[in-house]
């Protein structure tokens, strides 16, 4: 695995869950004034900027183990590569995410991430601060030969799991906060389809490997809403995310057995500019990579 350049080193400690603010104070979000019922329809819900993709049909056909393909190693080498695309996006719009216009790191109308400090308190911290401390702390992980071995013999440690999942959510968060407050300045750089599509591979990687937990794209029942969540919702009815699992069946495989589930997907192949649908029924192994 190739690495990219070292980013300047934060003193921070690496972030944990997400805290939402259920109670004015200090430290949280007002809610929104009765003025600002009427919210207007976020820009990446509407066409033809939901649609806009450079990948036609689902998303489950290109996050498949290839055959032969350790999955560790395959989860490590596309980890890496959201990583570096997520950074370059980021980077390119960064100018656009300041203190003054991001102070806190929003990813709905109300709702704000904060940061764990090294007291262990749940702090409130501007968006370009958080993310560099996110970029920082996965750079670093990239980094550690200790987490994601690059040397033959070298084997990846037991926490890589918990770590990598850890990973997804900081990175679920930074796309978050890119649709909520930055989507404009994708579109000004007819970029769209691009970001589209690498999110939508983020989650469809995220799922297909249980890397990520549903409620962190909805958000919990009860408590401020995830902004992606509406745009997960669609892609879902747009049939772009994952296949339609049927039953789960039980097969043979060398001395054991080994848990399957039965998909069909739902696939297409465009053709002077008319979808023709593929629909694919394929055994599918359920992994175990992760908690659901």
């Amino acid at each position: 695995m190739q690495r990219a350049g070292p980013r300047a080193p934060r003193r921070s400690p690496t972030p944990t869950s997400a805290t939402f603010p259920n109670s004015v104070g200090s430290d949280s979000i007002p809610p929104p004034s009765p003025s600002s019922t009427n919210i207007q329809k976020p820009l990446y819900l509407c066409s033809p900027f939901v649609e806009a993709a450079l990948v036609k049909g689902n998303f489950k056909t290109i996050v498949m183990l290839p055959k032969y393909v350790d999955i560790t190693e395959w989860v490590a080498v596309n980890i890496f590569d959201f990583f570096q695309n997520l950074n370059m996006f980021y980077g390119v719009i960064s100018e656009c995410c300041t203190q003054e216009s991001c102070p806190t790191m929003t990813a709905g109308p109300s709702l704000n991430y904060t940061w764990i400090n090294q007291d262990r308190k749940s702090v409130q911290l501007p968006a370009p601060r958080y993310i560099d401390y996110v970029m920082t702390w996965v750079q670093n992980l990239l980094n550690d030969e200790g987490t994601f071995p690059t040397k033959s013999g070298h084997e990846f440690p037991p926490t890589f799991p918990a770590t990598i999942k850890h990973v997804y959510r900081q990175l679920l968060r930074v796309f978050a906060h890119i649709y909520h407050a930055h989507y404009p300045a994708i579109l000004h750089l007819r970029s769209e389809p691009h970001f589209n599509s690498l999110f939508a591979h983020f989650l469809a990687f995220g799922r297909e490997y249980e890397l990520l937990d549903i409620k962190d794209v909805r958000g919990t029942p009860g408590q401020p809403s995830v902004g992606i969540g509406a745009l997960w919702e669609r892609w879902k009815e747009m049939g772009a995310l994952y296949a339609l699992c049927m039953s789960t069946a039980t097969a043979d495989i060398g001395s054991g057995t080994q848990s399957m589930e039965i998909c069909v997907l739902l696939s297409g192949l465009e053709v002077g500019g008319v979808m023709f649908p593929i629909v694919l029924t394929t055994l599918v192994p359920r992994i175990g990579y992760g908690d659901r």
